[in-house]
C-alpha cells in the first residue's frame, strides 16, 4: 500500500514535467512572446487536471517565462530593450564578481574548458547551436565558487538569458569564432590571475550581444 507521502510527490512529478514541455516550447520560440497560456489548454495540451496546469503555470510565472496581471490569463514575456539590458547587467554583475574571486587563486574551471571546446569545434560563423554550450560556460564560471547561494541566485535568471541568447542567435547576430576567442581570453585572464583583463572582456563579450539583440528588435 501507497504510503500518505506517495500521491503528493507524484503531483510533483506530473507538474515539473509540464513545466519543462512548457519552457522548453518556450525557449525555442515555439510559444511566442505574447501567447496566451490558459490552465484549460495546458490541461488539456498534457492530458493533467487543472491544478497541476495551473502549478505548472505558476512556476513558469515564478520563473520569469510567463507574466500574469489581474483578471488576465498568463502570457509568454515579451522580450523588450529594457528587459534585454537588465538581464544583461544582471548577469555581468554576477559574472563579474565571479571571475574577480577566480583570478584570486588562478582558478580555470574545467567545466568552461570543456563548453568552449564545444563551440570551437563549431564553423566560425552564426550559429544558434551555441546557446547551449555558451550558456554551459558562464554558468560554470559561477560554479567555480563553490557557493550553493550564488549558483541559486545566477540561476534565478538564466531562463531569460537562454530566451535572450535564442533570440540572439536565432537572428545569427553573433559568430560563434567570435564567442570562443572572448572566452578563451576570459580563462587566460583567469590563469594569469588578471582580474581586470578578465572583467574588461567579459564586459565587452555580454554588451555585444546585448546592443545587437537591442538594435535588432527595434528593427522588428
Amino acid at each position: 500500500m501507497n504510503s500518505p507521502t506517495d500521491a503528493p510527490l507524484a503531483v510533483v512529478g506530473v507538474v515539473d514535467a509540464v513545466t519543462s514541455r512548457l519552457r522548453d516550447r518556450i525557449l525555442s520560440g515555439d510559444l511566442r512572446s505574447g501567447s496566451a497560456l490558459t490552465e484549460a489548454f495546458v490541461s488539456e495540451e498534457y492530458a493533467v487536471a487543472r491544478p497541476s496546469a495551473k502549478a505548472a503555470i505558476e512556476q513558469l510565472v515564478a520563473a520569469g517565462l510567463l507574466e500574469r496581471t489581474a483578471h488576465r490569463s498568463a502570457r509568454v514575456v515579451a522580450i523588450d530593450p529594457e528587459t534585454v539590458r537588465d538581464v544583461y547587467r544582471t548577469r555581468t554583475r554576477l559574472e563579474s564578481a565571479a571571475l574577480r574571486e577566480l583570478a584570486s587563486t588562478r582558478t580555470v574551471p574545467a567545466a568552461a574548458i570543456a563548453a568552449n571546446a564545444e563551440i570551437q569545434a563549431m564553423p566560425a560563423g552564426p550559429d544558434p547551436a551555441t546557446v547551449d554550450p555558451d550558456l554551459r560556460f558562464h554558468t560554470a564560471l559561477i560554479d567555480a565558487l563553490g557557493s550553493a547561494r550564488t549558483g541559486r541566485m545566477y540561476r534565478s535568471v538564466l531562463d531569460e538569458a537562454r530566451m535572450c541568447m535564442a533570440q540572439v542567435q536565432g537572428r545569427r547576430l553573433l559568430e560563434a569564432g567570435v564567442i570562443a576567442a572572448q572566452h578563451a581570453e576570459i580563462l587566460d585572464a583567469l590563469a594569469a590571475g588578471e582580474a581586470e583583463r578578465a572583467t574588461a572582456v567579459l564586459g565587452i563579450h555580454l554588451s555585444s550581444a546585448q546592443e545587437r539583440l537591442v538594435d535588432a528588435l527595434g528593427a522588428d
